[in-house]
């Protein structure tokens, strides 16, 4: 069964007022260590969530058993569930039916990809890391979503997605690179062991540096998950409404520098494309930031039936186990720049850090955007506007608007970061960025050196 026949299954079992939410999984990851391939995992998966609805009193329930029995035992649950719960008078009401756009993102190549073809790309990446042991992993998919509604809503996409990673270490140093795309043709695992292997062995001898207030260099890796945490309270409509939002009472105001041109743009095909949310609502382009200048945040239904005054989803909805984040931005994209090299951007900062990689990150004040955490895998000193020598790994606590209010400059061409971190159900996702030369970056300390 595809994704919609089981969320169609499920529909019908409900009987009912009711929307049926349908993922399948068929996913390989092959992972290596000390330069071993080990812990190869294959899932074959599939997972409903049904939302029944009694006069406005809502209830969920999820299974991956989708028998007969299954079905009506999640149909039975749901139901029992939203007797028990109250009346919700916001309540939107289901999506009615849609006509998502046609969007790229399925690749038969990609969908062919079995364990013994993810098994010889991780052997790729092992041999090109050289003399450095190298971790990571090789990980291809096809995953649908599926929704089904008693509104006559009928949605489905089949999606590709194929990411290698690489850290390349030892007791000395240690390096990280990625790549992701929709297409497996995309990804290099070759290239991506030899982009850590190198960086690694520029990251032995790292030296300590003082606190302070650096300029900075942050390649992709690193300004993409900078950019993700900031989004989930500033970027979302319920982190407008609740009041959490950096962007609280300042959209149509100049917020950063005028370079920063930021959108959610699940259509573009350089990314990970989506057609609907996980309401079925189409997905949209929507401006978050341009030219510095606030200009709104992403939508679902329940949030714009909240908000009012003509406020509409901009197919944000998330899945049912992140419901209470509200909308959350899932394809993030910021619009390059000029500089044509990482170099360059090092000239532009002078004196300041080049940081390849952000761990460990947490949010200290989301109305302020302020965000902490540690550099890895990839930290070094720029002098006289040159990568120089090696640092330990750095903490870090940074407010992102300050860090956007005073851009140097960007790279004249973004990568796609990934974002998904496997633990849960396969939904694609990442971030596609340029590399980034701020004036600000606050340094509070420093870590371990980089190696194991």
């Amino acid at each position: 069964m595809n994704a919609l026949d089981v969320a169609k299954a499920a529909l019908e079992t409900a009987g009912s007022e009711a929307e049926a939410v349908a993922r399948v999984e068929h996913s390989g990851l092959a992972r290596f260590a000390r330069s071993e391939v080990h812990q190869p995992t294959l899932i074959e998966n599939a997972m409903v969530t049904l939302r029944v609805v009694h006069e406005n009193r809502i209830g969920v329930a999820t299974t991956n058993r989708i028998d007969e029995a299954g079905l009506a035992e999640l149909a039975r649950r749901a139901a029992d569930a939203a007797e028990s719960a109250p009346a919700d008078d916001t309540f939107p009401g289901l999506a009615p039916p849609a006509d998502p756009p046609a969007v790229e993102g399925y690749d038969e190549e990609t969908a062919a990809l079995g364990p013994d073809d993810q098994a010889h790309l991780a052997a790729a990446a092992i041999d090109a890391g050289g003399d450095i042991p190298v971790y990571g992993f090789f990980t291809s998919a096809v995953s649908e979503l599926a929704v089904a509604s008693s509104t006559g809503l009928s949605v489905h996409q089949p999606m590709t997605d194929a990411i290698a990673l690489v850290v390349a270490a030892d007791e000395n140093g240690s390096g990280y690179a990625e790549q992701t795309a929709w297409r497996a043709g995309g990804v290099d695992p070759t290239v991506v062991a030899r982009e850590a292997a190198e960086k690694a062995e520029r990251t032995r001898g790292a030296v300590e540096i003082d606190p302070g207030v650096y300029g900075a260099v942050l390649e992709p890796y690193a300004f993409a998950e900078l950019l993700d945490y900031f989004s989930h309270d500033s970027f979302g409509a319920l982190g407008l409404l609740d009041k959490r939002s950096y962007f609280t009472d300042r959209v149509g105001q100049k917020v950063f520098d005028e370079k920063i041109s930021i959108a959610d743009d699940a259509l573009d095909p350089h990314g990970l494309p989506k057609a609907f949310d996980f309401e079925g609502t189409s997905k949209r382009r929507v401006p978050l930031v341009e030219a510095g200048v606030a200009r709104g945040v992403v939508w679902d239904r329940a949030t714009a039936a909240r908000a009012g005054d003509g406020a509409e989803s901009t197919g944000h909805a998330p899945p049912a186990e992140l419901r209470d984040w509200g909308p959350l931005p899932s394809a993030l994209s910021v619009l390059p720049g000029e500089a044509e090299s990482v170099d360059e951007l090092a000239e532009l900062v002078g004196d300041g850090l080049y940081i390849t990689r952000l761990h460990y990150l947490g949010v200290v004040h989301p109305r302020e955007g302020i965000i902490t955490g540690m550099t890895r895998d990839g930290t070094f000193r720029i002098r006289d506007g040159k990568i120089a020598e090696p640092l330990l790994n750095l903490r870090f606590t940074v407010a992102v608007p300050d860090f956007l209010r005073d851009v140097y400059g960007l790279a004249n061409r973004a990568a796609l970061v990934n974002s998904q971190n496997f633990y849960g159900e396969r939904y694609p996702y990442g971030v596609m960025v340029p590399a980034i030369a701020s004036k600000r970056f606050t340094v509070t300390g420093v870590g371990s050196k980089p190696g194991i």
